[in-house]
């Protein structure tokens, strides 16, 4: 690494680290803060509870600050090699401006990838933790009533055996509703279980007004089915371990959350929420790089005068940005845009923006 890449990213660092900081302080002081004086006034949460249940909120927050930080310290990082005219020295020993970039641009693709890891590892278990701590020590409750979209596996040599899917769970009555139950040999769907309702005898479950439909070996058509009144469901969870393991999307890694979505096809489920979870899992952290693209050029100004101007567009990008994100969001949610187009609609917007600007100042 040269020297001059080195200075580079020594100017990028302090103002990246300097905008998680700033901007994780933000969304806790706006939000956070708000709910945790909430669970201490209205539920008499403890020091302990609350504590625990801040830190793991962390995680959450910090991965959505990763992209404005990096815009912050790309922006500030030229602005200030353009305000001292060390940029007018730099492009007059030979360097053009992409060159020039190129540290910042291959650490904020270093920060997407490792955002991505985090994204993936981190956030799902502290969401997880963090919604278990608010249900069971902060509100008293252990389980809700009635859950929805209830997903149930069986593992044989690591390979799903058994997937159950039911619409509805009502703890109070131990019922389960519109189940369908897919039975997996070497990854290929062999039969399929239906049926209206399933209750706890307490031992196992037994489904009611049920169909069973054997699959052919091409897995494209049906080479028996039969009707049944009672049937043995196969799976062992009792109904404290069903409520327990039920998680919401922002819980969930992208292979449970596909699992989820596999299982919700088979009954015909509304799946666009579910896509779009899992496509931002890869859109957010891969903002960070976008945003470099954005931030170094918006932070390369003729005039030192005009540093503030760019600093006062970055601003305006985060909200449109994170503006178009929501609204193509609630699109792919609603059904409206295909989910994969709705993910990456801001992301597109984004690069070919920053395509533009590094153009622009390269001429």
């Amino acid at each position: 690494m040269r020297i001059l890449d080195k200075y580079i990213l020594k100017a990028f660092i302090g103002p990246f680290l300097f905008g998680i900081f700033a901007f994780t302080s933000i969304f806790i002081g706006t939000g956070t803060l708000f709910r945790i004086a909430q669970y201490i006034t209205e539920y008499g949460a403890s020091l302990w509870s609350v504590t625990r249940a801040f830190l793991l909120a962390l995680p959450n927050i910090v991965i959505l600050t990763f992209p404005m930080s990096v815009l912050l310290g790309s922006l500030m990082t030229f602005g200030r090699l353009s305000g001292s005219s060390e940029i007018i020295v730099m492009r007059a020993g030979g360097q053009n401006f992409l060159r020039l970039a190129t540290p910042v641009y291959i650490m904020a693709f270093l920060i997407s990838l490792c955002s991505i890891a985090f994204n993936e590892y981190v956030v799902p278990a502290a969401n997880h933790a963090y919604q278990t701590i608010i249900r069971e020590e902060i509100m008293k409750r252990a389980t809700p009533q009635t859950q929805e979209h209830i997903v149930l596996k069986t593992l044989a040599d690591k390979k799903i055996n058994t997937l159950m899917y039911a619409g509805k769970y009502d703890s109070s009555t131990k019922l389960l509703s519109d189940i369908t139950v897919q039975q997996f040999t070497d990854g290929q769907v062999t039969q399929i279980e239906r049926a209206k309702t399933a209750n706890w005898n307490g031992q196992y479950w037994i489904m009611h007004d049920g169909t069973i439909y054997d699959i052919n070996a091409s897995g494209e058509g049906i080479d028996r089915t039969m009707k049944f009144e009672e049937q043995v469901l196969p799976i062992t969870q009792d109904p404290d371990k069903i409520s327990r393991s039920q998680r919401k999307p922002e819980e969930m890694t992208i292979k449970e959350i596909r699992q989820q979505i596999k299982a919700m096809e088979a009954t015909g489920g509304k799946i666009t929420e579910w896509q779009m979870e899992m496509y931002q899992r890869f859109t957010i952290p891969v903002a960070s790089f976008i945003f470099a693209l954005v931030g170094a050029p918006l932070g390369l100004q003729k005039q030192r005068s005009s540093s503030s101007i760019g600093f006062g567009i970055s601003v305006l990008v985060i909200f449109i940005y994170y503006g178009v994100m929501t609204l193509s969001g609630a699109l792919g949610k609603g059904g409206a845009l295909p989910p994969v187009l709705a993910a990456w609609i801001p992301n597109t917007l984004g690069v070919l923006a920053g395509l533009y600007l590094n153009w622009r100042v390269s001429k």
